[in-house]
């Protein structure tokens, strides 16, 4: 018999998705099975997978403890690189400015050094992330950007965390804010009241899977979202702008695809911008950094409203001064 304690980090979870991720060596049909002839129990009684967990809740599973057995590799993310730079912290969250050319999750290309590993290699030489203590929690990104983009990522500590950051994220309650370089001088979009003399760039963005790469819409079309960017230019020199870009939603490539479809794509953007022109560019990423973060709550948060206010800014954007010096002498 295996028995599983919630903790807070597991609680509100559906029973069935926190013994998969809490015994990924159990078969999905026999987890199901079990339930149905009462071999899984919660609290001592007959347990249904949608039943949502509560801190100190007990789980007894009368099944094969080998089925149970933790993977035979262990801790690859104290395998992933020490350098992080982090903007803020407290119990529940951490702010980074991740660098350009670092991944934020694993993928086919890079598994152990990310962002998220070396996050998870910072708790746990801190002492606040012991995976022997969690049945499913782990430390993950609220959001994500770009490999070879720099700029500000959110990480959950705790379960609480990810949750609320999530919704907050999808109540639009975080201002996030880009600077990047462009090639032109963009004049595209709805004129947005009020100061700042900002605009609005409203396109339909589709994936394109096999090209990895996302197409640009003027209207809806089947199986493209609506993307919505606001923009306002802050500084010209040598034919480039430094803009400042606000997302109003969270599509991949959003800024890089729907500033290339007006034809003011990034200088350095190797995938959107005219190949001549990236070539001219001498540079090998793109000039786009997410430099800013505002929490701006409009609807409770919990534990975590004293984060209600929080300004974060990246120190320094090194394009800005190599692109725009009179712009960065003055500001």
């Amino acid at each position: 018999m295996t028995e599983f304690i919630v903790t807070q980090n597991d609680a509100g979870q559906r029973l069935d998705r926190f013994l998969q991720k809490a015994a990924p060596g159990l078969p999905v049909p026999l987890l199901y099975k079990s339930l149905r002839t009462k071999h899984i129990k919660l609290n001592g009684k007959r347990a249904q997978g949608p039943a949502r967990l509560k801190e100190g809740d007990r789980i007894r599973c009368w099944m094969r403890d080998e089925l149970f057995a933790p993977p035979a590799w262990k801790y690859d993310f104290l395998r992933a690189g020490r350098e992080l730079s982090v903007l803020y912290e407290d119990g529940h969250i951490l702010l980074l400015d991740k660098k350009a050319g670092l991944l934020s999750h694993p993928d086919e290309r890079e598994y152990i050094d990310t962002l998220l590993g070396r996050i998870q290699r910072y708790l746990y030489e801190k002492g606040e992330y012991d995976p022997e203590k969690e049945n499913a929690f782990a430390p993950a990104l609220v959001n994500r950007i770009d490999r070879n983009t720099r700029g500000i990522v959110i990480a959950a500590k705790t379960a609480q965390a990810l949750r609320v950051r999530g919704e907050k994220m999808k109540r639009r309650e975080l201002r996030k804010l880009y600077l990047c370089a462009a090639h032109g001088r963009p004049e595209q979009g709805e004129p947005v009241p009020g100061p700042g003399d900002w605009r609005l760039l409203r396109h339909w963005l589709r994936k394109d899977e096999g090209r990895a790469l996302v197409r640009v819409f003027d209207q809806p079309v089947p199986g493209a979202k609506e993307s919505l960017t606001k923009y306002r230019v802050l500084a010209e020199h040598g034919g480039l702008s430094l803009l400042e870009a606000e997302l109003l939603t969270g599509r991949t490539h959003q800024i890089r695809a729907q500033l290339a479809a007006i034809g003011h794509a990034l200088v350095g953007d190797g995938k959107y911008a005219p190949r001549a022109q990236y070539q001219a560019s001498g540079r090998k990423q793109q000039c786009l950094c997410s430099h800013r973060l505002a929490f701006a709550f409009d609807t409770p948060a919990e534990e975590l409203e004293y984060l209600n206010g929080l300004d974060v800014s990246v120190p320094d954007v090194p394009f800005i001064g190599e692109l725009f010096p009179d712009y960065a002498a003055n500001s």
